[in-house]
């Protein structure tokens, strides 16, 4: 299986089961949905942010067609001002490169500094999409069972309500 094998080793010692599903390299929602046709879940973006400051950093995971308003999430963090983190700090933080975001990527986070924020919306669906690091392949697990994994990392999070 492609992806991350601690990240298979985790997902067995957690109990977590899943569904696996190879791909091409996709690196963007639109390319992704040609390739989630078959899958029976809900799809997730998954966007990775740091403050002004650089010491704070979040993943932000939303339903693949909501748009983020960034400043709305500024307003509510006050943190300042929300920039993309850099190429070097998603490697640094999630392990992961450009396209292949994924609240999977915390298990790289050993200081359980990344804090994540998850779409409300998400809650209507029983199953969610993810990448296991790597854009060439998607893993669908339970809703529980991403709320599940999180924990079991120690990261913080929290639900949050996205506006259109």
């Amino acid at each position: 299986m492609r992806g991350q094998a601690e990240l298979y080793h985790l997902l067995e010692q957690l109990s977590i089961s899943f569904d696996y599903y190879e791909h091409p390299p996709v690196a963007t929602i639109a390319d992704a949905e040609l390739h989630w046709k078959d899958i029976d879940s809900g799809k997730c973006k998954n966007i990775f942010f740091r403050n002004h400051k650089g010491n704070r950093h979040y993943l932000v995971i939303l339903e693949h067609r909501r748009l983020l308003d960034i400043h709305d999430l500024e307003r509510r963090l006050k943190q300042g001002k929300l920039t993309f983190a850099s190429d070097r700090r998603l490697m640094q933080y999630l392990g992961v490169e450009p396209g292949s975001v994924s609240p999977f990527g915390l298990l790289n986070d050993k200081s359980h500094h990344v804090h994540v924020f998850i779409d409300e919306k998400l809650n209507e669906y029983d199953k969610l999409a993810f990448h296991p690091n790597v854009n060439t392949a998607t893993l669908v697990i339970k809703r529980d069972d991403l709320i599940k994994f999180i924990r079991s990392l120690g990261n913080s999070w929290e639900f949050i309500r996205m506006y259109d």
